[in-house]
């Protein structure tokens, strides 16, 4: 069973910084894709960020492709993603998401994970 928690979310202004925690229990985590999806109330969940077991590689959708940098630390089991000139549109619940099956490359697709965090709340004022 893989447990994911993730943190860092907050308030900020239009054009800062935030950087979102993704920390994963459980065996062999450290050998699955995993990723960050968002979601709007009223609105589907969407892909933002993913990265393979490795850590190369990384795929974004293309809304925050060259602002936001996802990351991971396998010595900790903690993935990452750095979210840079931000705006008002990333105002969303951030989801982190682990894949099942081992070496497997990420994916945009919210069905091929199948484990999820609890969420945390990002928001940003214009």
């Amino acid at each position: 069973q893989v447990h994911l928690v993730e943190s860092g979310g907050g308030t900020v202004q239009a054009g800062d910084s935030l950087r979102l925690s993704c920390a994963a229990s459980g065996p062999t985590v450290r050998n699955y894709a995993m990723a960050w999806f968002r979601q709007v109330p009223g609105k589907e969940r969407e892909f933002v960020a993913a990265i393979s077991w490795s850590g190369i590689a990384p795929i974004y959708a293309d809304s925050v492709k060259d602002r936001f940098a996802v990351s991971r630390d396998n010595a900790k089991n903690i993935v990452y993603l750095q979210m840079n000139n931000m705006m008002s549109e990333d105002t969303a619940l951030y989801y982190c998401a682990a894949m099942t099956t081992q070496y497997a490359a990420p994916s945009m697709e919210t069905n091929d994970y199948h484990y999820w965090g609890q969420g945390t709340q990002v928001t940003v004022s214009s």
